[in-house]
């Protein structure tokens, strides 16, 4: 059965200070979804989608994409790619884009860019972030049985371990109960502090180190689309308006649609800890979390060999 990676990377990394997707910065000069793929490769997964902007192809192609292209599937079929835009041609005409924007408007956008080539079961990530090879096992686990209609699910992890010192983070926090997610909000401003405590400066309130999150790390069945170009175009009709800086993010419509009760999502846990880079301070600590796990074995010398 085919299972499809789709990695968002069109993001403009403004936190980070740069394209921090294509950071190099394995062992070997990897950029950080390298790991991804590789890790979505050995559980299962036979086709790469990636969500970029027009100007990213030719680098995308040379860094990843065209040695991709000649991998073979654990299924024994070549590995399948494809390149999709994440620009403006793809705002409804409705919509009149502020002449100041410059930024996407966000991760709900960024996968209704990917409709078109996407037909199968499919987990979609952040090209930023590392999730763990075990997350991907798991991911794909539930993606095979996944039914058509009405399901999805995502991997969850303790917000202790996904937050930066540098800075503020935006998590999906994450109400779960019975393996299943009852809720899901959006917080911009979490703060972690050095002695362990973290705050939502947004809110002013407290959250436990054990609060389950959502790191993007979600999977659907394709026929997720619809209700994604519905909410899309809500979001365009009622929240953009002249805003030049909003987003229409996945979390958030997730949890719209479990309001709704038109999506039931179960929750994952993976065995492995995620990382990433939000911060151009995180890139160091990244960096050696990743020559930890080349010197254990769980990755080759190279992941290009």
């Amino acid at each position: 059965m085919k299972v499809s990676l789709v990695i968002m990377a069109a993001g403009l990394g403004s936190r980070y200070g740069g394209s921090k997707q294509v950071d190099g910065i394995g062992p070997h000069n990897e950029i950080l979804m390298e790991y991804s793929i590789y890790d979505a490769l050995r559980a299962g997964f036979s086709k790469v989608v990636f969500i970029i902007k027009p100007e990213m192809e030719e680098m995308m192609r040379r860094l990843c994409g065209d040695y991709l292209a000649r991998k073979t599937a654990l299924d024994g079929t070549p590995v399948e790619v494809a390149y999709v835009f994440q620009d403006f041609t793809s705002v409804p005409d409705f919509y009149r884009i502020p002449p100041e924007r410059t930024k996407p408007f966000g991760t709900v956008h960024a996968l209704l860019c990917a409709a078109d080539v996407v037909h199968e079961p499919f987990c979609v990530i952040n090209a930023d972030d590392y999730y763990g090879i075990d997350a991907y096992r798991t991911i794909y686990d539930e993606l095979v049985k996944l039914p058509e209609t009405g399901k999805a699910t995502m991997v969850g992890y303790l917000l202790k371990n996904t937050a930066s010192l540098h800075g503020t983070v935006s998590r999906g926090v994450c109400a779960v109960e019975d393996g299943k997610l009852r809720s899901v909000r959006e917080a911009l401003k979490i703060q972690l502090y050095p002695d362990g405590t973290l705050r939502d400066l947004a809110e002013g309130t407290d959250l436990s180190p054990e609060t389950v999150v959502s790191m993007n790390f979600w999977g659907f069945a394709p026929s997720i689309f619809p209700a994604l170009r519905e909410y899309f175009e809500n979001f365009l009709r009622t929240e953009a308006g002249e805003n030049i800086k909003a987003e229409c993010l996945l979390p958030v419509m997730v949890g719209d649609q479990l309001q709704k009760g038109a999506l039931e999502v179960s929750v994952l846990h993976s065995a492995d800890k995620w990382f990433g880079m939000t911060y151009h301070e995180d890139r160091e600590i990244v960096a050696e979390e990743l020559r930890k796990l080349h010197a254990r074995g769980d990755y080759p010398e190279s992941l290009r060999m």
